[in-house]
């Protein structure tokens, strides 16, 4: 067992990106914040699920090649093998949380020039 507060970690980019309050063993757990124009390189993943619930603001999902535009209460779910990538369109920021399991050390395949 742990606790911890949100204020303790870090957004890996600055005021962006995902802030991992739990990374492992069986499971990622974080708080993810895009600022308007920011997004998320295209990619999947071989063996994690990754789900997405809405908490702030507003955020366009792509799911293989299909747009979802996302609120607060919004909740995604995304299969393993599914390309996915995130844009924040919107001129406010977003604040959603993120969960991937089972936990895998590298799992993430990148797309490049990924097109939708």
């Amino acid at each position: 067992m742990f606790k911890l507060h949100e204020s303790e970690r870090e957004y890996r980019f600055g005021t962006s990106g995902p802030k991992y309050l739990m990374k492992g063993p069986n499971m990622n757990f974080a708080i993810v914040q895009f600022q308007p124009g920011d997004d998320f390189k295209a990619h999947y993943h071989k063996i994690m699920e990754e789900d997405f619930y809405i908490l702030e603001g507003e955020i366009d999902i792509i799911v293989d090649g299909t747009a979802h535009h996302l609120v607060p209460g919004d909740f995604i779910h995304i299969e393993p093998g599914e390309i996915h990538y995130c844009v924040n369109n919107n001129d406010v920021s977003v604040k959603m949380v993120s969960t991937l399991a089972p936990h895998q050390e590298s799992d993430k395949v990148e797309i490049e020039n990924y097109t939708y």
